[in-house]
């Protein structure tokens, strides 16, 4: 029996995110391929898993670490390791823990960070307490010898953006090609608006953790009690931030597609202070002909250009987003060039460059 011409490998489904996002569309392009991932929560991530093949690995059985994945972190890499994928090419969607999985035809890795828990561990820590510092010093060291023996397997080696690109240069010292990924919205798909809120805020659409500095973000809007925040996400810090906002922020928490689209049509611009590899939600903004108020770093450097689909601020301070907000709001963006900013980075893009790697490290080619 012939093996599968192409598998899918992914640290975690458990969250909706711009990684799974890219999972979901690179399995509808290769609908036979199977996903090997560590934990697959199902009502937790993009249903459209559930018309896919997912194999689980036994740390799945435990319900608790579905929920919290961050516990299951001492035990991803023996995981990964032990995971055998046998296909003619494999693509390792990774953050840390994918690329690690042996395989037995060739190898092509989408690295959408190295891993922040290893290499940015000021910003994985934010908030945690010092026992959970402490543990992650201890395990640092052999994390950190087996994540780049895993990122020398690769045979190819992608990442998202420029910045991670120069990421993987200083840490595993690889050459790699930046692939935006897809960014596909249907902004002619139906649209609802969430109870209670009217047209013409600023939208902040982002998991709410300590990196993400959403507190920040609401911390603006209270020196601007004119404006209103409307915030989309969930996360650890969820309870924190509501409690803390003035009046002039609601916090939504998980939306549907429908109501995201009405969202991103109905508000006058986005607003985000993460430290994003990539910085996905002001390309979706931008295909509603929504500008972007957004840090200074990392991905947005490529997903946003200045004066034209967006402003940049140079941290993430309540007067710096201010300032931010207010200069978004006082110049005229043109939709049209925001849209045509948005096509540019369409699914049809991303997968012919992945299927020309794909063709090239295919093993008897």
């Amino acid at each position: 029996m012939s093996r599968p011409a192409v598998a899918l490998v992914h640290d975690y489904l458990t969250q909706r995110g711009g990684a799974e996002r890219v999972v979901l569309v690179v399995a509808d392009a290769y609908p036979d391929a199977t996903i090997h991932t560590s934990l697959y929560a199902p009502d937790d991530t993009f249903p459209g898993f559930r018309d896919h093949t997912v194999v689980t690995s036994p740390l799945d059985r435990v319900a608790l670490l579905r929920d919290h994945h961050r516990l299951a972190l001492p035990l991803l890499a023996p995981t990964f390791s032990h995971l055998h994928v046998d296909a003619d090419v494999t693509i390792c969607s990774s953050s840390g823990w994918a690329h690690g999985a042996p395989v037995t035809g060739a190898k092509i890795v989408y690295c959408h960070n190295p891993a922040r828990w290893l290499y940015q561990r000021d910003q994985y820590l934010a908030g945690s307490s010092r026992l959970a510092a402490a543990g992650l010093a201890l395990l640092t060291p052999p994390l950190e010898r087996w994540d780049r023996r895993a990122a020398a397997t690769a045979d190819r080696y992608l990442v998202n953006s420029r910045a991670v690109q120069a990421r993987v240069a200083a840490t595993y010292g690889i050459d790699s090609q930046v692939v935006h990924p897809p960014v596909d919205i249907d902004t002619s798909a139906p649209r609802r608006a969430p109870a209670g809120v009217e047209p013409g805020f600023v939208l902040c659409a982002t998991r709410l953790l300590p990196y993400k500095n959403v507190a920040a973000v609401v911390e603006a809007f209270a020196r601007r009690p004119d404006r209103r925040l409307v915030v989309v996400g969930t996360g650890p810090l969820a309870d924190e931030l509501a409690a803390a906002a003035p009046a002039n922020v609601t916090f939504l928490g998980r939306v549907g597609d429908d109501e995201l689209r009405w969202l991103y049509g109905a508000c006058i611009g986005l607003v985000t202070a993460s430290y994003e590899d990539f910085g996905l939600t002001p390309v979706e903004a931008a295909a509603f002909g929504r500008p972007t108020a957004a840090l200074r770093w990392g991905g947005f450097l490529d997903t946003i250009v200045e004066g034209e689909t967006g402003v940049f601020f140079d941290e993430p301070a309540p007067g710096a987003i201010a300032a931010a907000i207010d200069e978004l709001g006082r110049t005229s963006w043109s939709e049209a060039a925001l849209v045509r900013h948005a096509e540019s980075f369409g699914p049809s893009r991303f997968l012919d460059a992945l299927a020309v790697v794909v063709e090239e490290v295919r093993p008897g080619r």
